[in-house]
């Protein structure tokens, strides 16, 4: 069989169906972080572990290492960190990539001789997620416990050899590192027990810099983890009164099967205002926009919430047609016979008797209508319009004989 361009397509959708956009960019930014940080890891492993052992203080290992190598290292961790928020599709990864991303093509290209290559990998990057960047749109409390950690361990790497390479000038003299770590939480914290001071210009800039900086990670880390917790609270309680005020002429689903959500498609299509009910944790696949309510949809009061007293229609569309028919029932009682007109799904065609008794407004059945349907083409049977409505509401009707 030849291959032709339309197959090669569908052959590429379907290896691109198994690698996900965000899975994908996830990938290369993280391989982004390692190829930044490379050389420090290279200068690491080219010295033997006895070279290491021999140094005597912090200020030999950052001679060593170099100062400026520090911040290369805690951009190159943090990143392939937070790549794993990529992976949730969280947007605070999303935005905390973006930086970190910008800053080290800015200083690939600008202050890395040679490694300019990175930099143009880097800026790629940066507009591979600006172009996508609808597929980043939950807030994950993983994701934003993630850019906490990074936050934290980043400033807290900052301010610990900062203040091991300001040493001499606290008094008294910092020279190790767990007397660089105290200093560093006290300060950041901003607690100061003022049993370690600076007294030089440049120490004391560097101390108001970790106070600064403290305050600012500590008030974003939080705001990071507790704003998805809080935030989704407070739009599903601000969404569920709006909704309830707001509802008016629109029409009530009940269910979520696949016919459940293709109606609910070509309705929004057509601008109609439609809520849906579908039983508590249940499985459902509307959208994240959809004026939805979580409870049994054959309870008058579940109902009542959904406006159905304001309903132009109450669609019983679920899997059990038992449920179909007490959400009719429902209704009715919710509404009288003078409210929204009732539409029951009838899913096995024995049960139709069984809900034409509880009266709905208007019955549906899939099996019956595509048998129908079926048979009368098969027959050369004419269908006209008033037929083809017959069939689709379950009507009994006469079949035309052909002439």
């Amino acid at each position: 069989m030849p291959i032709t361009p339309q197959s090669l397509r569908q052959r590429f959708r379907k290896v691109l169906a198994f690698f996900p956009p965000n899975w994908c960019l996830a990938i290369l930014v993280a391989l982004d972080g390692y190829a930044f940080m490379h050389p420090v890891l290279r200068e690491v492993r080219a010295r033997e572990y006895s070279f290491w052992l021999a140094l005597d203080n912090w200020h030999e290992v950052m001679r060593v290492v170099g100062l400026l190598e520090i911040p290369r290292l805690v951009l190159g961790v943090g990143l392939q960190v937070i790549a794993l928020g990529l992976i949730l599709k969280a947007r605070i990864a999303w935005a905390f990539s973006l930086v970190l991303l910008i800053g080290i093509g800015t200083f690939a290209i600008l202050g890395d001789g040679g490694r300019a290559g990175l930099g143009i990998y880097t800026l790629v990057l940066v507009f591979a997620l600006i172009a996508y960047w609808r597929r980043f749109d939950r807030a994950s409390v993983t994701a934003g416990s993630l850019f906490a950690l990074v936050s934290v361990l980043s400033l807290l790497i900052y301010a610990v050899f900062g203040t091991l390479y300001l040493g001499n000038e606290f008094n008294p003299p910092v020279t190790d590192a767990g007397t660089a770590f105290y200093f560093s939480i006290v300060s950041m914290s901003t607690v100061g027990y003022g049993d370690i001071t600076p007294h030089t210009l440049t120490a004391r800039l560097f101390t108001a810099s970790i106070i600064i900086l403290g305050i600012t990670v500590f008030a974003t880390s939080i705001s990071a983890i507790a704003g998805p917790v809080i935030g989704g609270n407070l739009k599903r309680l601000v969404k569920g009164r709006f909704s309830t005020a707001m509802r008016k002429n629109h029409i009530i689903i009940a269910g979520a099967t696949p016919l459940a959500l293709s109606v609910y498609d070509g309705l929004r299509r057509r601008g109609e205002e439609v809520t849906v009910i579908v039983p508590a944790g249940s499985a459902q696949e509307y959208p994240a926009a959809a004026d939805l309510i979580e409870g049994d949809p054959s309870s008058v009061d579940v109902l009542h919430t959904a406006g159905v007293t304001r309903a132009r229609y109450v669609l019983a569309l679920r899997a059990d047609d038992a449920e179909n028919a007490f959400i009719v029932l429902a209704a009715k009682e919710a509404t009288g016979d003078s409210g929204a007109k009732t539409v029951a799904l009838v899913n096995t065609s024995k049960h139709l008797e069984k809900i034409r008794r509880v009266q709905p407004d208007m019955v549906f059945s899939v099996q019956l209508l595509g048998a129908e349907l079926l048979t009368r083409a098969i027959n050369g049977e004419p269908m006209d319009s008033q037929a083809i409505t017959d069939l689709f509401f379950a009507k009994t009707a006469t079949p035309a004989k052909p002439a």
